[in-house]
């Protein structure tokens, strides 16, 4: 993921900041982020973290949205992130650098030559975050919970660039991912090792195919 501020000295990152009206701040593990952006026209960057986009339905369901890391941008510039039933839940220690959407466009930084810098690396940022979302359109779009095992599976081979690795979200969460039940996705995942499509030790999976 890239960094928003790559390619940007020091001196005019902190300069940057300033004029965007920047503020950074740290979170625990297991808090709701939204619940401190009480407003629409700012972005988030990732420092350093995880955060989960959960939507709870009116039945009480939750169905994980999107997890976000260290470069990901969250805000309404690339999402509807301000609904009651959406959650951005810390799934460990978070720093997120908050940044005013309309001083993006402010006079008293586009003058400035590191400006074009800072809008190649968000558009960059943009498009790499639309890539991952269509991917996850992708996975729901296969018919059965096996498909979309496998793809998912073969997907975090190539993200992690190694047949074995540890998968980055809980079963539990991984179900909610993939919009399947629970009990049928653990049945399968039991079939598939049965089978030797994957070899499975906790969260450590290993792909055959």
């Amino acid at each position: 993921m890239s960094n928003l501020f790559e390619n940007i000295s020091d001196k005019n990152i902190l300069k940057l900041k300033r004029i965007l009206r920047s503020s950074t701040i740290k979170y625990p593990k297991n808090v709701n982020i939204l619940s401190n952006v009480n407003h629409s026209d700012s972005i988030g960057v990732m420092d350093y973290g995880k955060v989960q986009l959960v939507y709870t339905d009116y039945e009480g369901n939750k169905i994980v949205l999107e997890e976000l890391n260290e470069g990901d941008i969250i805000g309404t510039l690339n999402s509807s992130i301000y609904l009651e039933e959406i959650t951005g839940m810390t799934k460990e220690e978070t720093q997120i650098t908050f940044i005013e959407y309309n001083q993006i466009t402010n006079d008293d930084i586009i003058k400035y030559d590191f400006y074009i810098i800072f809008i190649k690396n968000l558009i960059r940022i943009l498009t790499e975050q639309l890539k991952s979302r269509n991917t996850r359109i992708e996975l729901l779009t296969k018919k059965s919970t096996r498909d979309k095992l496998l793809a998912y599976f073969k997907l975090q081979s190539q993200v992690k660039k190694n047949k074995t690795y540890t998968l980055p979200m809980s079963y539990t969460e991984i179900s909610s991912y993939l919009s399947v039940d629970r009990s049928a996705m653990t049945r399968e995942i039991k079939y598939l090792t049965e089978e030797g499509f994957i070899k499975k030790d906790n969260k450590q999976i290993t792909i055959n195919y």
